[in-house]
């Protein structure tokens, strides 16, 4: 599988309240850092980060760019308050699995 594809199915798990697609998209030794998280493992990106699925309406990705063992994306999150912000990603993999994510949040988006 191609990792465009992964990583689409990885945000297509937030916004389609799927933790069993997510879970089946990441490795065991899965690693997640943004500026409020420094290198989480797994479980604590379960606890820390997923609860946030319920807080998204829509992932409208704009773009997602292979480079060699990693993939950037960047695509614009709208909130079901309305909210809509605009992130990168770099994902990096192991086999077909993501191994690392290291997310850099963007500003807010007026509509």
């Amino acid at each position: 599988m191609d990792k465009a594809t992964v990583v689409r199915r990885y945000l297509g798990a937030y916004q389609h309240d799927d933790r069993t697609a997510l879970e089946a998209c990441i490795a065991d030794n899965f690693h997640f850092t943004s500026p409020e998280d420094d290198a989480i493992d797994r479980v604590r990106y379960f606890q820390h980060c997923w609860p946030n699925h319920g807080t998204t309406r829509a992932i409208d990705i704009e773009r997602v760019v292979e480079d060699g063992n990693a993939a950037y994306v960047t695509y614009l999150l709208t909130t079901i308050e309305g909210k809509r912000i605009h992130n990168t990603e770099r994902v990096t993999f192991e086999g077909d699995k993501i191994k690392t994510i290291e997310v850099f949040f963007g500003r807010a988006v007026s509509a």
